[in-house]
């Protein structure tokens, strides 16, 4: 079974793009791995997660040696407790301000990754973005499946105009790390994507944070965040979330409390 939920403020801004909330049907509907530790070495489609043990990595639909083959990650392997703190951000919702001063605060390195739309119009934000040493990803400029796209030429279009308008406002060049929109992909995806270069970056801990009029309590988000988190997990939230920047600060906390180190996606190995 497949749940299609729309990615509201994604749809809002970028009018024609593709819905990004598909993904939520690869975090909770399209996680159907079997419960014993075994699963696809291929996965083209959604990416799926299964949560089996509280405090342990989850289990996806693509194995970890198999998507290393083409530089791709969805988390470390690893005993030590680290993690990979991510942001996505289709708009500027008003939150990342505060999510920056959050970061600052704890002295956190995250990944933004952002799509044309973000640059175009939230050009200082990434400034503050790259001058407080966060990494920049590539989430393509027009945010489409890109599981749908099969020609070479059109996915590397995606990727280098991203490249192209954050060179223009930032004047660096962008680090070749890339998140698929929805997380959706294919294995050619992959392979293009590697021969560009770059990183893919899946997640290994989500949650439903995306709905701009139904967001999740502080309680919801925590029920999530904390018992889900695991050595070397690969964090995804929104940039667009209210209830986000209002946790982030405590959840940090919390999670520093645990014993967890944070380190930047360009350690990742």
């Amino acid at each position: 079974m497949i749940i299609m939920v729309r990615k509201r403020g994604i749809l809002k801004m970028l009018g024609t793009v593709a819905a990004a909330g598909v993904f939520a049907a690869a975090l909770f509907a399209g996680v159907n791995v079997a419960k014993e530790k075994s699963v696809n070495t291929v996965a083209d489609g959604n990416w799926g997660l299964s949560f089996q043990q509280e405090g342990e990595a989850p289990v996806a639909n693509a194995t970890a040696e198999y998507l290393a083959e083409y530089n791709a990650f969805y988390a470390e392997k690893t005993d030590k407790k680290v993690l990979y703190l991510t942001f996505d951000a289709g708009y500027e919702n008003g939150y990342t301000g505060k999510i920056l001063d959050v970061l600052k605060k704890h002295n956190v390195k995250a990944t933004f990754f952002l799509v044309g739309n973000y640059i175009e119009t939230s050009p200082d934000l990434v400034k503050r973005m790259v001058k407080e040493g966060h990494l920049v990803g590539n989430h393509t400029y027009t945010h489409p499946d890109m599981s749908a796209i099969s020609t070479k030429e059109q996915f590397e279009k995606e990727l280098n105009q991203l490249e192209e308008k954050y060179e223009e406002v930032t004047g660096e060049k962008m680090k070749k790390y890339y998140r698929p929109p929805q997380g959706k992909y294919s294995e050619s995806n992959l392979k293009m994507a590697e021969e560009m270069g770059y990183k893919t970056i899946f997640w290994s801990l989500a949650y439903v944070d995306w709905y701009e009029s139904d967001q999740p309590t502080k309680e919801e988000a925590f029920d999530k965040l904390i018992p889900r988190l695991h050595p070397g997990a690969i964090v995804l939230l929104h940039s667009t979330s209210k209830t986000n920047s209002e946790i982030l600060d405590e959840l940090l906390t919390k999670w520093e409390e645990m014993g967890y180190e944070f380190k930047s996606t360009e350690e990742l190995k």
